[in-house]
């Protein structure tokens, strides 16, 4: 049986202008909404992640505590749990299926919030990479409902050279020879340990690999480390499913909006809610001058980088030290 709920939403336009049919919402919720509704929490999922990867940072004591706070897990569009090429009929299936945005994203979330649980406040929207971008998004979209921001690991728009990263791992997968256009009769195998290793070296900073930090997961040597972790790491996903979600990100931008046509700034001004914006230090996906930049745009963001050797993955909640000073700082925040 699932651990997650479903939020049908019926046939759904997307920013596109493409309609989605039969959409819905994979989410999981922890913890109770009180009497007047105001100790909610939205969460994210992102890239690659489903609502299970978010669950490092809730838990009692935690800041996202679920004996104090309503804590909402949405599961990002294309990740296999929510509307995705993987479970969309056709034709709109596989490679068929069309591009989702970020604004798409909290779009949704925002009704699944306000219609299923009645929620007019939230205490807080928080999010990782993709997760953080949607943080951002929240802020933006709907100013009057968020009393707080915390985005970590992610900007409020995917610069250049992150959008050819992730073209980079677009094109590892398509190369293999299975791939047929997207409608392959099996896995493409090669194409997923290729996506992988392609992935490995923006994940984690220079430091990391220098300093041979992947010994201390149990891996003596950095052969067995791309091999036994890297080669594998994407296999649990379809690989339409992948690349829908890469092209969410390539596409990532607060401010690619009617209200804001393409104007960041502008975008930037308008989350006008307390932000805790946390970069990774070491952070090569989204490095922290993007970040800095951005906050001092906000009228009222912190910009807080988190001094790790772990680069971009020092959100995933695998290194102790950076997840509890994660913790701690969102603890601090939320008093």
């Amino acid at each position: 049986m699932s651990d997650y709920e479903i939020y049908p939403l019926g046939d759904v336009e997307l920013q596109s202008g493409h309609i989605l049919p039969n959409a819905f919402l994979a989410y999981k919720t922890y913890g109770t909404l009180n009497a007047a509704r105001s100790n909610a929490i939205v969460y994210p999922t992102w890239f690659a992640g489903l609502h299970t990867d978010n669950e490092w940072l809730i838990g009692p004591g935690k800041a996202l505590d679920p004996d104090k706070y309503f804590i909402i897990v949405p599961n990002m569009l294309g990740n296999g749990l929510s509307s995705s090429p993987s479970n969309t009929p056709a034709p709109y299936n596989r490679a068929n299926f069309p591009l989702v945005t970020i604004y798409d994203n909290v779009r949704l979330q925002h009704q699944l919030v306000t219609q299923i649980f009645g929620i007019s406040k939230l205490a807080l929207v928080v999010g990782w990479s993709l997760g953080a971008l949607q943080t951002f998004q929240w802020g933006a979209s709907y100013p009057e409902m968020v009393e707080r921001i915390a985005p970590f690991g992610g900007t409020a728009k995917t610069r250049p050279h992150a959008q050819v990263v992730f073209e980079s791992l677009i094109a590892a997968l398509q190369a293999d020879s299975n791939w047929e256009a997207g409608d392959y009769s099996c896995p493409p195998a090669a194409g997923l340990s290729a996506m992988g290793r392609a992935y490995a070296p923006w994940g984690f900073s220079q430091a990391y690999y220098l300093e041979q930090l992947y010994q201390a997961e149990g891996y003596p040597t950095l052969k067995s480390y791309l091999e036994v972790y890297w080669d594998n790491v994407f296999f649990s996903f379809d690989a339409n499913d992948l690349i829908a979600m890469l092209r969410t990100g390539i596409h990532g931008d607060i401010s690619a909006t009617p209200a804001d046509n393409g104007r960041l700034e502008q975008a930037l001004q308008r989350i006008t809610a307390p932000a805790l914006v946390m970069p990774g230090s070491m952070d090569l996906f989204f490095p922290p001058q993007d970040n800095a930049y951005e906050a001092s745009l906000m009228p009222n963001a912190v910009f807080q980088p988190i001094e790790s050797k772990w680069g971009h993955c020092f959100g995933i909640g695998a290194n102790d030290p950076d997840s509890l000073i994660i913790d701690n700082y969102l603890k601090r925040f939320l008093r």
